[in-house]
């Protein structure tokens, strides 16, 4: 199917673009059928226009930058154009279930949100999909949409994250309207494009084990391992194999976020990537002032998502997983042994978050702290930094970065570093034992520091960043979102052009709060 460009009313380069999303190649997820998601269009949005936009992202879907200045972009993005799709090529929101805040709640899906289709673009393969698009049949009372703020936040952080090698879904576009939404108060609405592999989450499994539905389970599953992890087929028991897969990609994920003091505050089961990306940017957090139990979610009461509690959370969302998987374990087991063998089995693979985090994790921080190699006593030594840094809340990111100016040699290159701590005698008997470790190391300071920089970011998404971007947009000055867009693609560098977007957070940045009303 086709559309002409007075039909659908855009330019032939993005008529040619749309085409190829709804001609869907068959291992597609939209080919799983009805049973999987519901085909619909998009809710009207009215007088759409361009908030932000990613070449990056544009590039990996064989988009050219001038595209976001085509009079139909908006509308494509907006999902305006939908409506005169036919029936069987519409858009489609996803149905899951998941465990939100520990608790199962059912039936959920993709509430605000609609797959537009696949691109394939140098080899691989993304899927589009508009955030915000309108109610679904999973919207649970919802409108169905976004608004600006959550739409701009969700924006910059994917493309940042990405940069700072996370894995994530990308964000291609902002479309914004004046078009009215209720919240807390009244705002505007606006639809994100979110790219990715898959938005297959650990809840779509769970969905179709709660449902009995052991077809659908199975169908899904093959859907993930022929696209993602062919490699599977191999092994003994496929879907074991996929669940290790989910164990060692969640793992990884979660070394990355602590690395860096990011929080993403609502770990529900359904928030959770099949593939181990970060998905569903709602209420999250750079940490400024570091706080083991940092909440980033201002609906999350009881901490249940709080920084230190991640990987566990993370571990307990893969038991979920594992739970939705075990009707398709064991299928080279006698039926005599087969029920407690399959579970031995799951049990087996589920230790493996832990065999792979925590020495990921130690690495990681050796790393950060300059080490070519890990020794015995550097955990200590990394642990108490994070005690005398919670002590003293001293900022999370501009410690690593500074840690980089210490010398192996004297204390002369401390003060950057050091000023952060209230409490100068702890950071200052902490800093002897730490040159004492660097004594051992064979790089010289200059050599180190350069090594330091390229995994301690100087740049990340702090709230009062994405908040003065978001209040400009309000004004209709985008020019904010672009900048701090093209700060974050470089996190590493030390742009000191931009320096004051690495600076300590004002005073008026601890009054802010994000929660689940976006």
């Amino acid at each position: 199917m086709s559309f002409s460009p007075s039909i659908a009313g855009l330019s032939e380069a993005l008529t040619d673009f749309s085409n190829a999303l709804v001609a869907a190649p068959a291992s597609a997820f939209v080919r799983l059928g009805s049973t999987f998601l519901t085909r619909l269009p998009a809710a009207p949005l009215s007088a759409p226009y361009l908030v932000g936009f990613s070449t990056d992202t544009a590039a990996l879907l064989g988009l050219q930058p001038e595209v976001q200045n085509d009079p139909g972009f908006a509308e494509l993005f907006s999902g305006n154009v939908t409506r005169e799709w036919p029936a069987d090529l519409l858009p489609y929101a996803s149905v899951y279930s998941g465990h939100q805040f520990g608790v199962w709640a059912g039936q959920l899906g993709d509430g605000r949100a609609l797959g537009l289709g696949e691109i394939d673009h140098d080899g691989q393969r993304f899927e589009l999909q508009l955030k915000g698009s309108g109610r679904t049949p999973y919207s649970r009372m919802g409108d169905g949409r976004a608004v600006l703020r959550s739409s701009i936040r969700e924006f910059l952080c994917s493309e940042a994250m990405h940069h700072l090698g996370i894995p994530t879904t990308r964000a291609l576009c902002v479309i914004g309207s004046d078009q009215p939404v209720r919240r807390e108060t009244i705002e505007t609405a606006a639809v994100v494009t979110r790219v990715a592999p898959s938005f297959v989450r650990f809840g779509h499994f769970e969905h179709f084990y709660s449902n009995d539905r052991i077809d659908a389970l199975r169908a899904l599953a093959d859907h993930v391992i022929e696209r993602f992890y062919p490699h599977c087929r191999e092994a003994d028991d496929p879907y074991l194999a996929l669940l290790n897969e989910a164990v060692i990609s969640t793992a990884d994920l979660l070394v990355d976020w602590q690395a860096v003091g990011f929080c993403h505050g609502v770990m529900n089961t359904d928030n959770m990537s099949i593939l181990g990306l970060t998905i569903d940017y709602g209420p999250f957090g750079f940490m400024d002032g570091f706080d083991a139990g940092y909440i980033c979610n201002h609906s999350d009461s009881q901490g249940r998502y709080a920084y230190r509690m991640q990987p566990q959370i993370a571990y307990w969302n893969l038991f979920c997983l594992a739970q939705g998987l075990l009707p398709l374990f064991g299928a080279q087991h006698d039926d005599s042994v087969r029920s407690d063998r399959v579970i031995e089995d799951a049990q087996r693979v589920l230790a493996g978050f832990k065999d792979r985090f925590s020495p990921a994790l130690e690495r990681r921080m050796c790393a950060k702290l300059g080490f070519e190699s890990t020794r015995e006593g550097d955990d200590a030594l990394v642990n108490r930094l994070f005690e005398v840094m919670h002590a003293n809340r001293a900022d999370f990111t501009l410690t690593f970065r500074n840690l980089a100016r210490v010398s192996k040699h004297d204390a002369s290159g401390d003060a950057p570093v050091r000023d952060l701590f209230l409490d100068r005698a702890a950071f200052d008997a902490w800093a002897n034992d730490y040159r004492v470790r660097l004594s051992e190391e064979a790089r010289d300071d200059a050599a180190r520091a350069i090594a330091m920089n390229r995994v301690n970011p100087k740049f990340v998404l702090r709230n009062h960043l994405a908040e003065t971007a978001i209040r400009r947009a309000k004004e209709k000055d985008f020019s904010e979102v672009e900048r701090l867009a093209a700060v974050l693609r470089h996190p590493f560098d030390e742009q000191p052009e931009h320096a004051a977007y690495a600076g300590l957070p004002p005073d008026w940045a601890s009054s802010l709060e994000v929660s689940c009303s976006s």
